[in-house]
C-alpha cells in the first residue's frame, strides 16, 4: 500500500520559511517524479514544484521561484520543499504527490498539510 505522508506545515508570519516534508512508503521511490501541489480555497489545485527521479531536473511554478527550493533523499525516501520568505498567498494546503515515468498524471497523494501565511 503506497503512502504519502506530509509535514511541516502551519500558521507563520508573512516573510518567514517552513520546510515542508513527505515520507513515502509502499512504492519505489526512487522511481518517481515526485511533485509538490497547493490548493488555497475556492482555487483548483496547481503544481508548485517538481523533481526527476535523480533530482537532476527540477521545476518550478512562477510564483515560488527563487523563494521555494524542492529536493528528495533517495536513500530514506522523503521529498522536501524549503519555502522561505512566505507570503499571505502562500496559504493552502499543500500535497506531495508520486507519478511514474510511464504516467502523465500523479498516482498517488499525500493528505495534505496546511500552511497558513498572514500578513
Amino acid at each position: 500500500q503506497v503512502q504519502l505522508v506530509e509535514s511541516g506545515g502551519g500558521l507563520v508570519e508573512a516573510g518567514a520559511s517552513l520546510r515542508l516534508s513527505c515520507a513515502a512508503s509502499g512504492l519505489t521511490f526512487s522511481a518517481y517524479t515526485m511533485g509538490w501541489f497547493r490548493q488555497a480555497p475556492g482555487k483548483e489545485r496547481d503544481l508548485v514544484a517538481s523533481i526527476s527521479r535523480s533530482g537532476g531536473y527540477i521545476t518550478y511554478t512562477d510564483s515560488v521561484k527563487g523563494r521555494f527550493s524542492i529536493s528528495r533523499d533517495n536513500a530514506k525516501n522523503t521529498v522536501h520543499l524549503q519555502m522561505n520568505s512566505l507570503r499571505p498567498e502562500d496559504t493552502a494546503v499543500y500535497y506531495c504527490a508520486a507519478k511514474s515515468v510511464a504516467s502523465v498524471s500523479y498516482r498517488y497523494w499525500g493528505q495534505g498539510t496546511q500552511v497558513t501565511v498572514s500578513s
